[in-house]
């Protein structure tokens, strides 16, 4: 079976219940499975829906469509990256505010993020324009870094569910470290900012975690736990993300970059991470909270 999850953003709409019934019969299906009301169902389908129609139907409204297989639906690890996904900034962007050269930096990595620019050279010149600044600077933005909506229900409840958890940036350690304890990841894996004790010294620690780095993450830590890759969700919205999402059983654009948009098998374009729930089948009523 195939399933089809419908899944409105809360703060825009509601999943009117005869647009899904309209979905469901153009898909060829009675079979239709609340998971939260007036905000996502399951669709469940003998053949793939035809996502051409599907989004024809909805017409432009902030509705997710996301196709699944029912066969290993609910995932054993997750994978996801931190900036922009599990924390709503770009940590590196807001750490340059406190240099004075934020526009500079969130102009480079824009072009990074879209697959414009390599993303290795990208982070070493970011880095490079930093030197100097003090590290105090680092505690500042993390004060004010905020997590995405639904960051903790996915972690928690997938956790609750017997999955690995793990926190796979191009970003800093400073940052994701913090982010996966406040989360609760079980792992998290991210670059190393170089400093003399007092300022930063405008390098980054070698070999540079990156798309590559991030996808090698993903099949060791699923070898691990001795999974299946179908068995296995990555997240993400950059560029450097998009080798994972292509190789995890189920790969996620989450609000992501034309670029990474346009080939992920599956994206969250409206909702936010509770989407990611809904997709494996989990009613709202299993979601862990804060």
């Amino acid at each position: 079976m195939h399933i089809l999850t419908l899944i409105a953003a809360r703060t825009h709409t509601n999943l009117d219940p005869a647009l899904v019934s309209l979905i469901a019969d153009a898909a060829g299906s009675s079979a239709i499975t609340q998971l939260s009301p007036l905000e996502a169902v399951d669709i469940a389908c003998s053949v793939p829906p035809d996502q051409a129609q599907v989004s024809a139907l909805l017409a432009g409204r902030p509705i997710d469509a996301i196709i699944t297989s029912s066969e290993a639906r609910r995932k054993k690890l997750l994978i996801a990256d931190m900036d922009s996904t599990i924390v709503t900034s770009e940590t590196l962007d807001e750490l340059a505010a406190f240099a004075g050269i934020k526009d500079q930096i969130a102009a480079i990595t824009a072009r990074a993020m879209n697959g414009e620019l390599d993303f290795k050279e990208a982070l070493r010149y970011r880095v490079s324009l930093l030197k100097g600044l003090p590290i105090a600077a680092l505690e500042e933005t993390w004060l004010a870094t905020k997590l995405m909506p639904g960051a903790m229900e996915l972690v928690r409840t997938m956790k609750k569910s017997g999955a690995t958890t793990a926190l796979v940036s191009g970003g800093f350690t400073f940052f994701t470290a913090r982010v996966a304890a406040r989360c609760g990841f079980d792992v998290h894996r991210s670059n190393i900012l170089l400093d003399d004790g007092a300022t930063l010294t405008g390098l980054v620690g070698e070999p540079i975690l990156d798309k590559d780095s991030k996808r090698a993450s993903l099949i060791e830590l699923a070898a691990e736990s001795r999974l299946a890759l179908s068995e296995t969700l990555a997240v993400g919205d950059g560029a450097n993300d998009l080798p994972m999402i292509q190789t995890a059983g189920l790969g996620v654009a989450y609000h992501a970059k034309p670029s990474v948009a346009a080939v992920a098998q599956a994206q969250i374009k409206y909702g936010n991470l509770r989407a990611l729930l809904f997709a494996q089948g989990y009613p709202s009523e299993e979601f862990v909270g804060e």
